[in-house]
């Protein structure tokens, strides 16, 4: 006559798992939950891990043990969200909005005048000083915040922009180039 099965030899040890996973977990749907896993993960496991004829039910013990300390150290790096705050934070806007937007953007970019062009590249994205821009350029400072507020303008005219509204670009130094801030500033 065969030996059963350790498969069938599982359910006889449940009580003995959900004691130990209360004492564990002090939480009784918490256990049943950590049992739960143990037995999935030893029904999925057993004809490749389990060897016939050792303790199943050290194998089960060990299992649940592991299950338990795995779940606590999953849940000292979460942090806990009831309300949602943390979730709404995290929302990523579809990269096809910001592509569209930088196409927009990189033609009205391209209409204006290259002194403009210049001025909002090296003040806007690069994030030059006024001062150092015109001392590149060799003219006024006066003269690099003239250009650098045309084009400003300019973009927002060709963008069709109100000045209550913002554009929202995946891209930091496209956003530094129509606003008056650098870079490093955003």
């Amino acid at each position: 006559m065969s030996s059963p099965s350790p498969k069938d030899e599982l359910v006889e040890h449940i009580p003995a798992l959900r004691a130990f996973a209360i004492s564990l977990s002090h939480n009784r749907a918490t256990a049943d939950d950590m049992v739960q896993d143990t037995l999935v993960k030893a029904w999925t496991n057993i004809d490749d891990k389990f060897r016939p004829g050792t303790n199943l039910r050290a194998w089960l013990f060990t299992i649940l043990r592991n299950t338990y300390y795995s779940n606590r150290r999953k849940m000292k790096r979460e942090v806990a969200d009831v309300d949602g705050v943390f979730t709404e934070r995290l929302a990523v806007k579809p990269s096809h909005d910001g592509n569209l937007q930088m196409s927009d953007f990189r033609a009205a970019f391209a209409q204006l005048p290259d002194e403009q062009r210049e001025a909002l590249v090296l003040v806007g994205a690069l994030g030059f000083s006024y001062e150092e821009a015109a001392g590149m350029c060799e003219v006024a400072v006066g003269t690099v915040k003239s250009r650098a507020n045309r084009g400003r303008a300019r973009l927002v005219q060709l963008l069709d922009l109100n000045e209550d509204e913002s554009m929202e670009l995946t891209d930091e130094a496209t956003m530094a180039v129509i606003t008056s801030n650098g870079p490093s500033s955003l």
